[in-house]
């Protein structure tokens, strides 16, 4: 390649970033409108880029706005932005909120995650019956079944933090409740997202590989925990900040890329290193910001890449089925189980309510999960995209959903009861 070449490669790279830094800006101010978590409607726009050039001018103009050598250059960014933003996603989930009554935190968490699992096994079930070839793949079944039964169970702490934050809950007993319940959630579905992993890979003789170098990486983790906890690591940090983002950042994309050689996704690598940082360490914090920045900057790319590598084609027959499916099943699940188990837990009915709203956050650990699904094989372009479009369609509608039954709750504990005229 002559330097010329290089240059209009470089050139064109440019070009095509500063244009999706524009929509990504675009993006944001739209979710600022509709008061809604910013990186739903940023991760929609990376998503939709492809399917919109394909529909406009075909396979042709996709490959002359971007082609192979500026969307290697683009994938390259958009997997680094996305394995530094499951980083902060991970740390985030470590942060130990405040206590709580262990039986309405034990129940929520049942009812949070073992309902949209059933719904999630009714979903698998069609998919592998009457989904197609198109939609069930050439998987194993059992790996599809969990995965797919994973993929609706899943609630974001992040996201939901953000619409807590948002919408004025994160110190009321309602916010505290939920976020504790999505992180007893997302460890269980991160253990089993391994599971079916090792059942698509290799049947359970592969399961126990994997879970094998899981377990191994997790040990990893805890040395690093245990050396960063130190005063001397935390000195440094408070010194270095910038330095010590460097480091993290580097970290997290050396771990990812032992876990994909030994056969896990990258995304393991990155939630292991967050798992591994201080959650009470003020040091860390400036850090764990920087990189969850960065992330958060670049990880539009990454589903840019993905809906113009994977989604394009999806466009010429879109799984309407397995969408609606999906987004019901997700929804009802979500918001049922968490009911369910808050009224167990002893919350009256509006609160319980409430709470089965917010679980429905899915955002960008559902999709973390969902690319980890597809990069191993086992969720096909179609059923990907279906299980994308669910994840932000319940993601969007949490908060609504939630402020909606407030304002009902409200409504209807204001109006006076009418007193029975006595005989």
């Amino acid at each position: 390649m002559t330097a010329a070449e290089i240059a209009l490669r470089a050139g064109h790279s440019a070009l095509a970033l500063g244009a999706l830094a524009v929509l990504v800006l675009v993006a944001r101010l739209l979710a600022r409108l509709l008061r809604q978590p910013a990186v739903i409607f940023e991760i929609a726009t990376g998503i939709v880029v492809g399917p919109v050039l394909m529909a406009i001018g075909g396979r042709h103009l996709v490959d002359a706005v971007l082609p192979a050598g500026v969307l290697d250059w683009v994938r390259l960014v958009g997997h680094v932005g996305l394995v530094l933003f499951v980083v902060g996603v991970a740390h985030e989930i470590r942060v130990k909120p405040a206590q709580l009554r262990g039986r309405l935190v034990g129940w929520t968490t049942a009812g949070g995650i073992l309902v949209p699992l059933a719904a999630g096994a009714l979903l698998a079930t069609w998919v592998l019956l009457r989904g197609g070839p198109a939609v069930r793949g050439d998987a194993p079944a059992p790996a599809v079944a969990l995965l797919v039964a994973v993929a609706l169970s899943v609630t974001a702490v992040p996201v939901l933090a953000r619409i807590l934050a948002d919408d004025g809950l994160s110190d009321t007993p309602i916010g505290r409740l939920v976020v504790v319940v999505a992180v007893f959630i997302d460890a269980a579905s991160w253990l089993l997202v391994a599971v079916a992993i090792g059942l698509g890979t290799g049947g359970f003789g592969g399961t126990a590989r994997l879970l094998a170098v899981l377990a191994a990486g997790v040990l990893a983790a805890a040395a690093l925990r245990r050396f960063l906890s130190t005063a001397r690591a935390g000195a440094w940090c408070a010194r270095f900040p910038r330095g010590a983002a460097l480091a993290l950042a580097g970290t997290g994309l050396a771990a990812s890329a032992v876990l994909r050689h030994w056969g896990l996704t990258e995304i393991f690598g990155a939630v292991l290193v967050g798992f591994a940082l201080p959650a009470g360490s003020g040091a860390w914090r400036g850090p764990v910001l920087i990189v969850t920045r960065a992330g958060r900057t670049l990880v539009p790319l990454f589903f840019v890449v993905t809906g113009v590598t994977v989604f394009a084609d999806v466009t010429s027959a879109v799984p309407w089925t397995a969408i609606g499916l999906a987004t019901v099943l997700a929804g009802a699940g979500k918001l049922g189980g968490g009911y369910l188990g808050a009224r167990f837990g002893g919350l009256p009915p509006g609160a319980a309510l409430r709470a089965g709203a917010l679980l429905n956050a899915r955002g960008l650990t559902e999709l973390a999960v969902l690319q980890a699904g597809y990069q191993a094989h086992i969720l096909t372009p179609s059923l990907y995209f279906a299980l994308v479009v669910m994840a932000l369609v319940t993601t969007a509608s949490a908060s609504p959903a939630h402020r909606l039954i407030e304002r009902i709750t409200r409504r209807a504990a204001a109006e006076p009861v009418p007193e029975v005229a006595r005989p």
